[in-house]
């Protein structure tokens, strides 16, 4: 069963046509849009923070949204995709951003809409990732500039797909 928990009494709260998998954690002020998904094993954790979150997000498998307690909340825009054991923590996601597999995302860095964060890429703190670019490595830096075909491409395709994978798991 789904854990869902509040802390000093705030509790999270879901919009419309969400998917929590049964094995997932959500605790505390944490805000979800519509149409999210909250996949095997992920934990988001509003505990020390807020963490607000746009429609069309999906949190895969083993992925983690914290924050930092009095400093760093957790803002995620709309068609977000955070991938399988992804760190996103106490940082803004903009909109249509594809976080990829095992990457982090670490306080006050900024995802730019329209942009890719590399599997396994370590943004750090307080970086600023340009709207429209891929970001790869450790430390992360920008590779290329995104085409508009990568976007709908991929960053609509894998958030619109999670809507359709979430709705296999609430039929019957």
């Amino acid at each position: 069963m789904t854990v869902i928990l509040p802390v000093k009494g705030v509790s999270p709260q879901f919009g419309e046509n969400c998917y929590l998998a049964p094995n997932a954690t959500i605790v505390g002020d944490v805000i979800m849009g519509e149409a999210c998904s909250v996949w095997f094993n992920a934990v988001i954790r509003g505990d020390v923070n807020s963490i607000r979150m746009g429609d069309k997000v999906n949190v895969q498998d083993g992925a983690v949204i914290h924050c930092t307690y009095e400093k760093a909340a957790t803002q995620i825009g709309n068609n977000v995709s955070i991938g399988h054991n992804a760190i996103v923590h106490g940082c803004v996601i903009e909109d249509n951003v594809l976080i990829g597999m095992g990457s982090i995302v670490m306080d006050n860095a900024r995802v730019g809409s329209n942009s890719i964060i590399a599997a396994g890429a370590v943004v750090l703190e307080n970086t600023i990732i340009e709207p429209g670019s891929i970001y790869a490595g450790v430390p992360a830096k920008k590779v290329k500039d995104i085409s508009s075909e990568m976007i709908s491409g991929e960053i609509h395709r894998i958030a619109d797909n999670y809507v359709l994978y979430s709705s296999w798991f609430k039929e019957g």
